[in-house]
């Protein structure tokens, strides 16, 4: 072999190249054959422009949106919401969890909102994902850094598109249908629906009831749940108490949760529950034919057996816990007496399965 006027480019007696040099602490080595000395420039030229971009697109590149989706799921652990984050990261992954994070946008959002609409999810339930990938892509650029001390995402994230929601209205269940429903629940959530439906609660205010806010009114012999205002919806606004009063079929699985776990009212495994609106749920009103009924139609479904009743409207907005500009925030036993008489009219069935029918067909 012998030397060219290149350094690193060899010939040998019948002509081949050889490439050998050591570029920026890199080896470049190829046997190239018999080709001209320009041919074997050239290779080396464009092997070491190659190498340049490649080192480039390294240095450039960011997580990908898997990896961001995995560490905000691990920091929202705890949170009460965690369930329903994973389930909507999980919604999303499939369509851009392979994506660097600054390769996602409305763009490439498109085939995740056209896959769901032909789940026949509504416009309400995208965005509940497409808020959690704006949440995580804020994250990326504000929070995320790499061991240089560089953001995930070094911009701010693009502004996504919400789609249009149509909610849907209310559906309250009639009582074949809590019939055929809430046997085919597992356990927890059977006990978890029937407290529900007859206390009115919201699904978080069920998933975190805890036996601290247990409040003994002796005189009723029963207990109320005294919600504070920064754990339910209405008080955070108002800075009141949600007094949540107990009918006989409510005080009835209070009573059979007792000894289940020393903080939750309704734990699952010795640990909070995220949310009813689990697989469980979902699969069990899938198999009854009612896969379009919620969580909050629980909720519904109480003020209206309520309302059915003849249940006033002040008394049914004390009950579900609304602003009142009469009722006190602390209730006396005789007020916790009468609203508990109240409350049960709401499982009084043949009073007003009559009145539900004209109704709701």
């Amino acid at each position: 072999m012998g030397r060219t006027r290149t350094s690193g480019i060899t010939s040998g007696k019948d002509g081949s190249k050889v490439v050998n040099k050591i570029h920026q602490g890199q080896r470049l080595f190829a046997r190239l054959g018999k080709v001209s000395q320009v041919e074997a420039e050239q290779w080396l030229h464009q092997e070491i422009e190659r190498r340049r971009r490649e080192a480039e697109r390294a240095t450039n590149r960011r997580p990908l949106f898997a990896v961001c989706a995995a560490r905000y799921l691990t920091e929202s652990a705890q949170k009460p919401c965690a369930e329903v984050l994973a389930y909507h990261i999980r919604m999303v992954l499939p369509f851009i969890g392979h994506l660097e994070v600054r390769q996602v946008h409305d763009g490439t959002l498109e085939m995740f909102k056209a896959a769901r609409y032909k789940d026949q999810v509504t416009g309400t339930t995208i965005n509940r994902s497409l808020e959690v990938v704006r949440t995580i892509l804020n994250r990326a650029a504000r929070v995320y850094r790499d061991e240089t001390g560089q953001p995930w995402l070094d911009q701010a994230p693009p502004i996504l598109t919400m789609e249009a929601e149509n909610r849907r209205l209310p559906y309250p269940l009639s009582w074949s249908e809590q019939d055929r429903l809430f046997p085919e629940l597992p356990a927890h959530l059977q006990q978890m629906a029937l407290f529900a439906i007859n206390t009115g609660l919201r699904d978080e205010n069920v998933c975190g009831l805890r036996w601290e806010w247990e409040i003994p009114v002796p005189e009723v012999g029963r207990s109320v749940f005294v919600i504070p205002p920064v754990d339910h919806k209405t008080g955070k606004r108002t800075k009141r108490a949600y007094v949540a009063i107990l009918n006989d079929v409510a005080w009835s699985v209070i009573a059979s949760q007792r000894g289940r776990h020393p903080e939750w009212v309704f734990p699952w495994r010795g640990h909070r529950i995220g949310t009813m609106n689990n697989s469980g749920w979902q699969a069990a009103r899938d198999r009854v034919g009612l896969a379009h009924f919620r969580v909050h139609d629980l909720r519904h479904t109480f003020a209206t057996r309520l309302r059915a009743a003849e249940v006033a409207k002040e008394d049914r907005s004390a009950l579900l816990g609304h602003v009142t500009t009469s009722m006190p925030e602390h209730y006396a036993a005789a007020d916790v007496e009468r609203l508990v008489e109240l409350a049960n009219r709401a499982i009084k069935r043949h009073e007003i399965q009559t009145v539900l029918k004209v109704a709701y067909g």
